[in-house]
């Protein structure tokens, strides 16, 4: 009976948006690096990189090429060449010999921002997918890489011809005329002459070929393989900040004592410096891209990553912690933490690849003064973890690490937590180009919250099986289906399909919703199909993403997500994120800690809504951290 009390009292009070302040953000006027609230949705970033792109070059971004370009300026200036961390999307391990490739667009540009050839194409489909329509962009196998071709139309392209526009090797290249851009197919006609930047330099409009290393361009040799729908994006980067929660975010490794090191990918060490980086990228120097003549030097270090730390002590005096709870009861309280980054580690060990074994510490830490049973699961309370007995500093990381998402159970009441002091702390990997910088002589900071936060079923498969209600992976269709605690708005889906090789386009692929337990279905995805056009190399991936997002017209809270198709086709895997209205936001308190010509300095500013903010930075900023914290 007292159980039962309990969760009726939950299901009362859990899911009442008291005051969580959902996805704030900011932005600064730094030329390059402005932060999230200007690249934080498809529509905001194209207008930040039309801007960038006109200052560079003087043109507007109009044309299709144009477009292109855009993008691959901006993406060469905000992410970089360098093993990512994977993450266990099928259940079998970090090592596993599934498709571990980040392929999604929007953890791979916040939470990484550095990726191998493979994973950065994949992801950037997604992009010009929003940009220039259905299946207009494709990776393309080379001679040990992965290039990027873009399906270009109008002018000097007419109906249309694919284009090289490879960000992983800083390279585009254009005819002898200096007219178009070409494809990989037609470059290995005469590709010695084309890949050499002394032949006729003006032809490039001030875009150096093979502009991280003169070598690079060998590797256009070879045209093999077509990676049609390759990535995919969920939805758009959001944090929801509860009351009694900091987010602050380092644009350095370190953390506050400068010495410890969590991250998620290879650790290369260089200078002594454990985890990330990369040394030859425009990153950190984007000014010098465009007419550079000599590429980039080498220098270790020249872009590493960046850590978010989110510190939550929930207030158990009264009901605000609720707001980050998910289950509560009369014997256990459950605690929820999602992000759009990605869990880091501090490893055991200096192996290139620590971070994978066991003894890992940093990225979850408790810490307080209570006493009961403590367990973690990251598949929504389908499975848990061993029970720890709670002790101050207990370091859950290798639970969590390589994830955006896990649950903490304290077996325990209210009371028991009533003056415990508990202290949830998280340490994300984040791309630091993604980070608001301020700028010299004086920074203007700019505010806003959408008063929503993400609920994700995903990516992780076990994750996703918490929620399967009809069919399965692995079968030609499979049906999730969740109750959310708030009112959804809109909700993002994607499915892996092994759609064959090569693929046929006659396939029809569909993703539907429904709010009224499958009476009615709408669309999130209608008629997709895998386009083939234009010139084609010999072999083709045998996969394919299908994605799209829907608005929810009268906001539910049960959800039915369906993925099928025409051909048979069979669903590895498939994900769903709900975009979940929060009530009355809290204003938010932003601090700024930075370094520049006059000394170090920091300074707070409270926003109520939309705002902005001066700060009277000197010269030879250096921006050291920032940080979100609600005011209640």
């Amino acid at each position: 009976m007292r159980r039962l009390l309990g969760l009726i009292f939950a299901c009362t009070f859990i899911g009442q948006a008291f005051a969580e302040t959902g996805d704030p953000q900011i932005r600064t006027d730094h030329p390059w690096y402005p932060g999230e609230l200007a690249i934080s949705t498809f529509d905001r970033l194209f207008q930040t990189q039309a801007e960038v792109y006109r200052r560079v070059t003087g043109r507007p971004v109009e044309t299709d090429e144009d477009q292109a370009l855009a993008s691959w300026l901006w993406r060469n200036t905000h992410y970089w060449h360098a093993e990512a961390g994977r993450r266990d999307l099928w259940g079998d391990g970090f090592e596993s010999q599934h498709d571990l490739r980040l392929r999604e667009y929007w953890n791979g540009l916040f939470g990484f921002g550095f990726g191998l050839c493979g994973t950065t194409h994949s992801q950037w489909t997604a992009e010009f997918e929003h940009r220039l329509g259905h299946g207009r962009a494709r990776g393309v196998g080379a001679s040990a890489h992965n290039a990027f071709e873009v399906f270009l139309t109008g002018g000097a392209y007419r109906d249309g011809r694919w284009a090289l526009v490879d960000h992983d090797l800083s390279t585009v290249i254009f005819d002898p005329s200096g007219t178009r851009l070409m494809g990989l197919g037609e470059i290995q006609a005469e590709v010695d002459r084309l890949i050499d930047r002394n032949y006729l330099p003006q032809r490039q409009r001030g875009w150096l070929v093979c502009g991280l290393h003169p070598d690079d361009g060998n590797s256009y040799r070879r045209y093999a393989v077509a990676e049609y729908l390759a990535g995919y994006a969920g939805p758009p980067p959001m944090i929801a900040l509860r009351r009694g929660e900091s987010f602050r975010r380092y644009f350095q490794p370190g953390l506050e004592d400068g010495k410890t090191f969590v991250f998620w990918g290879r650790n290369y060490n260089a200078d002594g410096i454990p985890g990330p980086h990369r040394s030859r990228t425009w990153v950190n120097q984007p000014d010098l891209m465009h007419g550079s003549t000599s590429g980039t030097a080498h220098r270790d270090g020249q872009v590493r990553y960046a850590n978010v730390v989110s510190i939550y002590r929930p207030d158990f005096s009264t009901v605000d912690y609720r707001e980050g709870i998910v289950q509560e009861s009369a014997d256990e309280l459950v605690f929820e933490f999602q992000t759009p980054y990605v869990i880091g580690a501090s490893p055991p060990s200096d192996d290139a690849w620590g971070i994978y074994q066991p003894g890992c510490t940093g990225g979850l830490v408790l810490r307080g003064n209570l006493d009961c049973p403590v367990a973690v699961s990251c598949d929504a309370g389908r499975t848990w973890s061993t029970e720890h007995t709670f002790v101050d500093g207990l370091d859950l990381t290798d639970l969590v690490k390589g994830r955006s998402n896990y649950w903490v159970r304290f077996a325990a009441d209210r009371s028991d937590l009533l003056d415990s002091g508990l202290e949830i702390r998280t340490v994300c990997q984040a791309n630091v180009a993604v980070l608001p910088r301020l700028k010299d002589n004086g920074t203007t900071v700019s505010f806003a919250s959408s008063g929503r936060r993400v609920r994700s079923l995903g990516p992780e498969i076990d994750l996703a099986k918490s929620f399967v209600a009809e069919g399965g992976f692995g079968e030609t269709t499979v049906s999730l289906e969740v109750r959310s605690d708030r009112p959804v708005v809109q909700v993002y889906a994607a499915a892996h399909v092994a759609s064959g090789s090569p693929p046929d386009p006659t396939v029809r692929y569909q993703i539907d919703f429904s709010v009224d337990g499958g009476k009615q279905f709408q669309p999130i995805v209608k008629d997709w199909t895998v386009p083939r056009r234009g010139n084609e190399p010999s072999d083709f991936w045998s996969q394919s993403f299908c994605y799209g997002s829907a608005d929810v017209s009268d906001p539910a809270r049960n959800l039915q997500i369906r993925f099928h198709n025409s051909g048979g086709k069979r669903y590895l895997r498939a994900e769903a994120h709900l975009i979940e209205k929060t009530n009355s936001d809290d204003p938010v308190r932003v601090t700024y800690d930075w370094v520049d010509s006059s000394g170090g300095h920091q300074q707070s500013h409270v926003f109520e809504g939309v705002g902005t903010w001066k700060l009277d930075t000197a010269q030879e900023v250096r921006t050291r951290w920032v940080e979100f914290a609600t005011v209640p």
